[in-house]
């Protein structure tokens, strides 16, 4: 990164602020960035987001912070490009990535409530530009809306890189079938629907076709007809490519290494899946407006019924087109996004009304918006998303040379090395992370996205699998 840079970045952290002046909460949260782990005994880090931003070569950050069911700030961080003059505000447009799919999971379930289609009939038998492909898995079960938006449709493709510069961009329905230009494989259904929780980017981007077979509306059109004009998301669209217009203001999206996409930013026609383009003050008020839909106070879009629907458990900890997590006062819905050169996150607790909004420019902004995420909970009490403080035991490197190998998750592989008498986790997209004894078989690290690990012993004593997040990997022979 080039000097001019680095002195550049804290100078424009002053920048636009709106809502009840917080100052003193505001100058703790940009100064107080943290691992998500200290051992005890040990002292913790602590960083400035100026720091945090360069050491993450993210030149852009927008915030939005929700207290008491209200937006108690929002202010923007950086510039739309490394190098750039423009700096990032309240209303700087940033890539949603897949917080589209809650935004248009709203609209779905609205159309529901209209009576365009149901949540429990087979697709099949709504849409008309494209079928769901018959196999032996589908004369099983079909296909159902409430299972597209609760990842249990059984539908293939997790994501989508989209579409650079100069590259083609395909139809909808090539994209579903996979024909070029179509960069991604083909949707299809290939487990019993139903039965297994497995996200799907493909899963939205058959929603979205059912959307336009249903209305004969253009999806961007739809979406502002049925969720954000109502809501008054103002900033937002799911207009791919982005409209001229509003390119001015738009964070451009940046690599590992801090250089800004070809382009600037790739294209997403699966909008429904990655499409949207919005700040962080408009997701909160999508936030609150579920929230207070759920609550039962009278809605801009869903009845109270349909908004406890959408926040209602299917599976595992989804509801429709969101995830749920905690109990009681920990209760909470949330959703993240990764586009190419954007990393987002948001998150409401539905009993306090508490929660924000994270918008980056740089594809390690997932790493950055948790540390904002952390400092924000400690100001705030909020009762997750805290640093932690544990023990550590020892373990002979004896005993750990018996998790060494490599365990596989659905195509995500896990290899784990004792290196200098510690264990190391070695992942294809981050460096190498060195684990921490919980107990002799459990483990865990000190940096941010690295799941608490559990090696599981068969029968006779050997490691043949881990457990991590409440599903099991396997070990590669």
């Amino acid at each position: 990164m080039k000097a001019d840079i680095r002195l550049l970045i804290p100078i424009l952290l002053a920048v636009t602020t709106h809502g009840q002046t917080q100052g003193d909460s505001i100058a703790r949260i940009e100064n107080n960035l943290m691992p998500p782990v200290v051992l005890d005994g040990a002292s913790s880090a602590h960083w400035t987001l100026a720091d945090r931003m360069l050491h993450y070569h993210t030149p852009g950050v927008s915030v939005a912070v929700l207290h008491d069911g209200k937006i108690a700030w929002a202010k923007g961080y950086g510039s739309l490009e490394f190098g750039g003059a423009t700096l990032v505000n309240r209303d700087t447009l940033f890539q949603a990535a897949s917080i589209s799919k809650p935004v248009a999971a709203m609209a779905a379930l609205r159309m529901i409530e209209r009576g365009v289609f149901t949540l429990d009939e087979d697709v099949n038998s709504r849409l008309k530009s494209w079928k769901v492909p018959e196999n032996g898995f589908t004369k099983i079960e079909r296909v159902t809306v409430r299972r597209l938006l609760s990842h249990t449709a059984g539908l293939t493709v997790h994501g989508f890189r989209g579409y650079a510069e100069g590259e083609s961009v395909p139809t909808l329905v090539q994209i579903l079938d996979g024909v070029k230009p179509a960069n991604s494989q083909p949707v299809r259904v290939d487990i019993t629907p139903g039965n297994t929780w497995r996200y799907s980017g493909g899963g939205f981007t058959v929603l979205q076709q059912l959307m336009i077979d249903r209305t004969g509306i253009a999806f961007p059109s739809l979406m502002r007809k049925m969720v954000l004009g109502p809501i008054g998301m103002d900033r937002s669209t799911y207009e791919q490519p982005l409209p001229e217009a509003l390119r001015a203001n738009a964070a451009r999206g940046h690599r590992p290494d801090g250089k800004v996409i070809r382009g600037l930013w790739h294209t997403y026609p699966e909008m429904a899946a990655a499409g949207l383009w919005t700040t962080p003050s408009d997701l909160a008020k999508f936030a609150l407006e579920l929230r207070e839909e759920a609550l039962g106070h009278p809605g801009k879009v869903l009845s109270p019924e349909m908004a406890k629907a959408m926040l209602a458990i299917q599976k595992q900890n989804w509801g429709l087109g969101i995830e749920i997590d905690g109990q009681g006062a920990s209760r909470r819905f949330s959703h993240g996004g990764g586009n190419e050169g954007y990393r987002c996150f948001f998150v409401l607790y539905e009993e306090s009304g508490d929660g924000a909004a994270i918008m980056t420019n740089g594809d390690f902004g997932d790493q950055l918006f948790l540390e904002v995420l952390r400092s924000i909970a400690t100001e705030y009490g909020w009762p997750d998303f805290r640093q932690e403080h544990k023990t550590a035991v020892s373990v002979p490197p004896q005993v750990l040379k018996n998790f060494e190998g490599i365990f596989d998750l659905q195509g995500d592989q896990f290899r784990f090395a004792v290196e200098e008498g510690a264990l190391w986790l070695f992942l294809s997209w981050r460096p190498k992370v060195r684990m921490f004894a919980e107990t002799e078989t459990r483990y865990f690290a000190l940096e941010d996205n690295v799941p608490a690990i559990s090696f599981v012993r068969n029968e006779a004593g050997a490691v043949e699998e881990i457990e991590l997040m409440g599903r099991r990997a396997h070990k590669l022979k």
